[in-house]
């Protein structure tokens, strides 16, 4: 993770340009029957073990880097299409519709749908490179299913900040392809699926006194 060294041993980012985070061990979780049960279905749906707590990190800490690079995704060629379009649209209501010749506004349609349609390629394929990455989608769909062990976890009296940790629950590009579990990492920093507990990887907490942060910041 580029910037990690900038956290404490047990935090995160809970959402892009948020506060730091603190991980809720996996024990308090695990303290939880619903919870733990919970936890291991995911465990052998997802390949991966959501109560141990430095896979867990790493995890979350991935899931930042990913939901940064969907921003900037967006930004890249969402904000110029945005600017195009707006201003090709003003233009023709303001000027090029009302030109004498029928023919200097068809070409000046054809020129501003083909130079919006550039921008539009550029966009989609910008976000579907990050959105559509079946590595990151198994990502989303770790880091959703551990967002709802932990509301399991909290619902049943663990001391669990509201809202942690604090990302919402990813409801699109999220779907878990096991054809692809094996080859995690994708950007270079955190843990691969192998180092980040496989489906047999490490079955409990690895700091079983730990507990997360109480307050219930956002």
């Amino acid at each position: 993770m580029s910037d990690s060294e900038n956290f404490g041993e047990w935090e995160f980012v809970g959402r892009r340009g948020g506060e730091v985070v603190t991980l809720v061990g996996g024990s308090v979780i695990s303290a939880v029957p619903e919870a733990k049960q919970a936890a291991e279905k995911a465990r052998l749906d997802l390949r991966f073990d959501f109560l141990d707590d430095r896979a867990t990190l790493a995890l979350l800490r991935r899931r930042h880097d990913d939901e940064e690079d969907m921003f900037r995704a967006g930004f890249v060629h969402g904000v110029p299409l945005a600017l195009v379009g707006s201003a090709a649209g003003v233009y023709w209501g303001g000027v090029a519709q009302y030109w004498e010749t029928t023919t200097a506004r068809t070409v000046y349609l054809a020129i501003a749908v083909a130079v919006v349609g550039v921008q539009f390629l550029f966009f989609v394929r910008s976000a579907l490179s990050v959105w559509g990455d079946p590595v990151r989608q198994n990502l989303r769909a770790r880091a959703r299913s551990y967002r709802e062990i932990a509301h399991i976890a909290r619902r049943g009296g663990a001391e669990v900040p509201a809202f942690y940790p604090h990302y919402g629950p990813y409801p699109f590009a999220a779907k878990f392809r096991p054809e692809v579990a094996d080859r995690e990492q994708f950007d270079g920093s955190g843990g691969s699926a192998s180092s980040a507990g496989g489906a047999g990887g490490a079955g409990g907490s690895n700091d079983s006194g730990r507990e997360g942060s109480d307050g219930d910041d956002h």
